[in-house]
């Protein structure tokens, strides 16, 4: 067993330990969580992958202008790398690093951006956010901008989120600069229809996990046995998504086990929302300067450029 399969396990295992039980939202992404997370971003419910594309068409030419062209992008949680391709067309930099914790299919986006464009330095890294970022050395610290789009940091609590951006600024000299996607406050219709949509892919998305968890630990867990749950909490800005037990039922893996009743959850995702004061104060205190933000007509999803001078 690797180190990393053997971290992933004890994480887990601790995790399911709790109470209430959790699974870490980063543990979504196999292959075919990262799939089902792309059909998500198409369905009519979910406003932020067409909010944020919308955002960035529309101001794109201003965005280009103060970020400049040239240098390294780097995208943190890549996935299809569909959105670089816009931002790559836009700044037409000299190279491309795409991070993500799913290496299976970031190998397929990654050759479908070389394919596009032809001239681009464009290297894959597999990495966990919540670790340290480490890059290849032969990447230059030179003109580099950090792109994290999708409200991912919405992921993070607060506090996490903090030292989140606090490590992307550690990658960055006195020329690069962060642009990233934030998911703002709305109506609570709005929040929960996203992730509780009609045709039940968010569902499949978040009971994939379990399939993913047996993998990794060697368990049973039967994902037909739990239900998606997902809503606003408004006390702590957060849609919550967890999994409930349909049935008291036992999962089983080598070494352990874990009892639940009937109705019990597991905690699989927060997705904070934030009010672009909040945000701009945060990106602050990880110790960007110099901030700019866009947003759309409805003021559903902000675009934020922070830069470190």
């Amino acid at each position: 067993m690797s180190d990393t399969t053997a971290t992933a396990r004890r994480e887990i295992i601790d995790g399911l330990a709790q109470s209430p039980a959790c699974i870490a939202p980063k543990y979504f992404y196999d292959a075919c969580g990262s799939a089902l997370f792309e059909d998500i971003t198409r369905l009519p419910e979910y406003y932020p992958t067409r909010t944020e594309r919308g955002i960035m068409a529309t101001h794109g030419a201003d965005i280009a202008r103060r970020v400049g062209a040239g240098g390294t992008v780097i995208e943190l949680g890549a996935g299809s790398c569909e959105k670089a391709r816009v931002l790559c067309a836009l700044l037409r930099p000299l190279r491309f690093v795409a991070v993500d914790i799913s290496a299976e299919f970031l190998d397929e986006a990654v050759a479908g951006l070389r394919a596009a464009f032809p001239a681009l330095d464009v290297r894959a890294v597999a990495a966990d956010l919540t670790a340290a970022i480490v890059l290849a050395t032969d990447i230059p610290r030179r003109q580099r901008l950090l792109f994290y789009p999708g409200s991912s940091i919405g992921n993070f609590d607060p506090p996490h989120a903090l030292d989140l951006l606090r490590r992307i600024r550690q990658l960055l000299d006195d020329d690069g600069a962060l642009l990233i996607g934030v998911d703002l406050v709305k109506d609570v219709s709005v929040l929960e229809a996203a992730y509780n949509d009609a045709a039940g892919v968010t569902a499949d998305f978040n009971r994939n996990v379990l399939n993913h968890v047996n993998c990794l630990i060697g368990g049973d867990f039967d994902p037909l046995q739990w239900r998606h749950v997902a809503f606003f909490n408004a006390a702590e800005s957060r849609i919550e998504m967890h999994l409930e037990a349909s049935g008291d039922t036992r999962v089983c893996w080598p070494g352990g086990e874990r009892r639940f009743a009937a109705g019990e959850r597991i905690h699989t995702e927060n997705s904070y929302k934030w009010r672009v004061a909040d945000f701009a104060e945060l990106l602050a205190r990880a110790g960007f300067t110099g901030m700019h933000h866009w947003t759309d007509e409805r003021a559903w999803f902000a675009v934020f450029l922070a830069k470190v001078r």
